[in-house]
């Protein structure tokens, strides 16, 4: 982590957020990004572009975000637009909400164009975070964590709007998180690691056998490992593993 600063607050993010045909990053494609670049709590430029898809859109997908074909028929296709984004993505962290949801379509755009997401930058995912914070509530989705957090979202499923809002919340759990980037990213594979299991148990004790494909599917597409990265020493709670200075979470 030699290249990246001490604290986290003090690295420059660039917030995701996409829409898209559907679901799987193969067979579909964006229909708009938005990449929000933040600085120690503030907005300092924002980028949004509808996107061409070179397909149909699907009606359903029309009715969660507003955008139609016609919206996208003069836009441009993503080839054209894949150095801005490539570029924006270059020595920053990067933040979204369900981050392998929108890792996953960059990822393959960039690399239908000859480019490689950034795979050495910090990545966070607030999702994360608020499955933590709000065990008590039902709904984690980023409006109804919105809600929660007094933060105002405007047109929701357009992507600029979206990162921006997951931007904010990001930095409303800044008290209850480690100051350290390094820290906060162990915290945050230890969290989610440790929501993996409880998916599995929770299937469990439905029946079903867990595997490597359904907590994928309960984690928005992830595939879920248990290596090295999320395991620290013999402590099972992060908590007093690593930042046993560190305000309780869920206080």
């Amino acid at each position: 982590m030699a290249d990246w600063p001490e604290k986290w607050r003090k690295l420059p993010l660039a917030v995701i957020d996409v829409e898209t045909t559907g679901l799987d990053p193969e067979d579909h494609r964006v229909t708009e990004i938005g990449i929000i670049r933040f600085e120690d709590g503030e907005v300092v430029e924002s980028f949004g572009q509808l996107v061409n898809p070179e397909r149909p859109i699907p009606e359903e997908s029309t009715k969660i975000t507003g955008i139609s074909d016609e919206d996208v028929e003069d836009a441009p296709v993503f080839s054209e637009i894949a150095q801005q984004v490539h570029q924006r993505l270059q020595n920053v962290g990067i933040v979204a909400y369900n981050l392998s949801f929108d890792r996953s379509f960059v990822r393959m755009e960039l690399e239908r164009c000859g480019l490689e997401w950034p795979d050495e930058s910090p990545t966070l995912d607030p999702l994360i975070f608020a499955r933590q914070f709000f065990k008590d509530r039902r709904r984690k989705n980023l409006g109804a964590v919105c809600e929660l957090l007094g933060i105002e979202l405007e047109e929701a499923h357009r992507a600029t709007n979206d990162a921006t809002v997951t931007g904010h919340v990001l930095y409303a759990f800044a008290d209850r998180l480690p100051e350290e980037l390094d820290a906060l990213l162990m915290l945050q594979a230890q969290w989610q690691k440790q929501q993996a299991q409880e998916m599995a148990g929770w299937r469990n004790r439905r029946g079903s056998e867990p595997s490597t494909e359904s907590l994928s599917d309960a984690f928005g597409g992830q595939t879920v490992g248990l290596g090295p990265a999320y395991v620290y020493g013999d402590e099972n709670d992060p908590l007093r593993a690593l930042y046993k200075s560190v305000q309780e979470a869920n206080d």
